[in-house]
């Protein structure tokens, strides 16, 4: 499928590459885990295109690696190791939370299975200077990621956030600030 073809006809906008988040905003994690949520589905639309382009495109290719490499990497750590710790510790059975995370979970594993994919693929994109559409089953793992990244950020909108809203407390928010700015390596004073 081409991108005239994916779009009836006209041809898809090229994507603007994915913006990073004010730091400043890790000050309020749960609104920093939303700002992530919306960069990782520009990552979507930059996969989707990438994967019916003709086009090599050095810089989007670039940029989404390193975002795939850094940001999406990190995301999963601060979910796994910080968020879904204290959502299982702060959940009442009422809300039964564990089954989510798991699945929450077990999809993070695929990500990171996905992601490793999508980097061979951009690899040999970058080697050869040709779109990720024309490497072998390049469209595919790149379309896999990203409806894979948005299954899972639909669940974690819909159910998760909501959680963690109602039942982190201030000593948990803060305790994530800290944690996700101390793993970016930013100065929360």
């Amino acid at each position: 499928m081409t991108v005239e073809e994916r779009d009836g006809g006209a041809a898809l906008p090229r994507p603007s590459r994915i913006e990073r988040s004010p730091p400043q905003l890790l000050k309020e994690p749960l609104e920093f885990i939303f700002a992530e949520h919306y960069r990782h589905r520009q990552m979507c639309k930059i996969l989707e295109y990438l994967a019916v382009s003709p086009t090599f495109d050095l810089a989007l290719i670039a940029s989404t690696d390193d975002f795939i490499r850094y940001d999406l990497a990190l995301h999963v750590i601060d979910e796994e190791e910080d968020l879904f710790p204290l959502l299982r510790r702060r959940c009442s059975e009422e809300d039964d939370v564990e089954d989510i995370l798991r699945r929450l979970s077990a999809d993070h594993a695929l990500d990171r299975q996905l992601a490793v994919t999508v980097r061979a693929v951009f690899a040999q994109s970058l080697e050869r200077r040709t779109p990720p559409s024309a490497v072998e089953g390049g469209a595919q793992a790149l379309l896999q990621l990203a409806k894979q990244e948005k299954s899972h950020m639909a669940l974690e909108n819909a159910v998760v956030m909501p959680l963690a809203r109602r039942r982190l407390t201030a000593g948990d928010l803060e305790a994530l600030s800290l944690r996700f700015s101390a793993r970016r390596g930013v100065a929360t004073g």
